[in-house]
């Protein structure tokens, strides 16, 4: 079953060489982006490996396991800018969690209710509210932008 991932992997590690990248961010940058498949934010924002942490949530919203991702990294480990990443077409951005969680119930029964999923049926509020957050939290060390992918273009736009 993850026999072609270990095969990818194999071809991966044959050609990598990681023995002068350090496990700070080189460029400063902590990117918080949505799970979605379409978005890599490496190649979006043309960086190396080592010069972002990426931390990926549904939505690409401020999970509380987010917030300690970026306060952690911004104390130890060189990010000092920090990107909300939203994007087009995101399923996060179609409902609240109520829709969600009624749609995993209906696919397969599983109760998801009381969890935060985190979508919103207003993604830029969602957006600006979670760079805000961010912005005001002392624990925070870093500057703070929130931006949005298209994943028609792949261009990005700085919203706030």
């Amino acid at each position: 079953m993850f026999d072609d991932l270990m095969d990818g992997n194999a071809r991966y590690a044959e050609s990598l060489d990681l023995a002068d990248v350090p496990g700070q961010a080189a460029r400063g940058v902590g990117i918080v982006c949505c799970m979605d498949s379409r978005l890599d934010p490496p190649a979006i924002f043309d960086l190396k490996i080592g010069d972002a942490k990426v931390l990926r949530t549904p939505g690409g919203r401020l999970t509380p396991d987010a917030r300690i991702g970026l306060v952690v990294g911004s104390h130890v480990l060189g990010i000092d800018r920090i990107v909300m990443l939203a994007h087009t077409k995101c399923a996060m951005a179609s409902g609240d969690d109520t829709s969600v969680i009624e749609k995993v119930r209906q696919t397969d029964g599983t109760d998801l209710s009381g969890m935060r999923i985190g979508s919103t049926p207003d993604q830029m509020a969602g957006l600006r509210h979670d760079v805000a957050t961010l912005r005001r939290d002392p624990l925070v060390a870093a500057d703070v932008c929130g931006m949005v992918y298209d994943v028609t273009t792949g261009r990005v736009e700085r919203v706030c």
